[in-house]
């Protein structure tokens, strides 16, 4: 049997490069960056598949940057909304399934216990809301066939993320001053490749909507004096590196609200074999160190 083709859109960013990376053996794995693929571009995104009539189609293109949407609502919702429609629609033209990444911002946080699939979105921001929108717009288009995978605090070995940022400012400052009262879930690149891929290879949860993140919760100060800890533990920060210091929200604005409170319950299909975000982070760190 051929091995079954997938298809990766936002081929450079973090997650769409984590997924070639660690691409299975029984599985051909087709990035395609924005640069070759513009997703908002209905008839750029059926020439493309009609050239490579994939099995699968991750669409791991977004716009990301959420305190930016609020100021580029269209831009953010061309891409997160439109750009999932087109991707869904595609597939299913061309006998594709689609896999949409979508997020744990679809939540208005206020919640005090992890979110499953079904419980009513209420996003709080111009990404919360685009990429909700994406979700429904994915779903649609697919004729329901699409499954939608929301994770959280993503953050891998490149492109803009939380722990790159925290490392950068470490070096930068002699303090910091991190939110500790959001509450959620780090989850690696990696770790949501390994998922992506168990999911196509078993053929699991098409037309379903899940949740998958690493083990455990953490703050983000959490996350940052993590950070610090490995950071210095593999050479990456100097002994005593920036004070990382814990805030309020209330202390650090922004123009985009977050959720207070978004650590989701992992779907069952996927089981709980996450690492603990904490020895992910270190696994990174390390790894990092030793590219560098």
């Amino acid at each position: 049997m051929m091995p079954r083709k997938v298809l990766v859109t936002g081929a450079q960013g973090q997650l769409g490069r984590a997924l070639q990376a660690l691409a299975p053996d029984d599985l051909t794995v087709i990035g395609c960056s924005s640069a070759e693929l513009d997703i908002t571009d209905a008839k750029q995104v059926d020439s493309c598949l009609a050239a490579h009539r994939p099995n699968v189609v991750i669409n791991a293109a977004a716009y990301t940057a959420v305190d930016k949407a609020e100021s580029e609502p269209e831009r953010a919702r061309l891409v997160n909304t439109e750009g999932a429609r087109n991707i869904a629609a595609a597939s299913i033209r061309y006998g594709a399934w689609p896999i949409q990444i979508s997020t744990d911002f679809v939540f208005d946080g206020t919640q005090s216990t992890p979110y499953t699939p079904e419980v009513p979105t209420n996003p709080l921001s111009v990404y919360g809301v685009t990429k909700r929108d994406g979700e429904l717009a994915a779903h649609a288009a697919s004729e329901g066939q699409a499954t939608i995978l929301r994770t959280s605090w993503v953050y891998g070995p490149v492109g803009s993320n939380f722990l790159l940022t925290m490392l950068r400012l470490m070096q930068e400052r002699d303090e910091l001053g991190v939110v500790c009262d959001q509450i959620g879930t780090p989850t690696s690149t990696y770790s949501i490749s390994r998922a992506l891929f168990a999911l196509v290879q078993q053929d699991l949860g098409r037309g379903e909507i899940l949740h998958w993140t690493d083990a455990g919760v953490a703050s983000w100060y959490d996350f940052a004096c993590r950070v610090k800890e490995c950071g210095e533990r593999y050479g990456l920060l100097g002994a005593g590196s920036a004070v990382v210091r814990p805030i309020p929200t209330v202390e650090y604005p922004v123009p985009a609200v977050r959720p207070r409170f978004s650590v989701m319950q992992v779907s069952g299909l996927l089981g709980r074999n996450g690492t603990h975000w904490a020895t992910e982070v270190g696994q990174m760190l390390q790894e990092i160190a030793g590219a560098a």
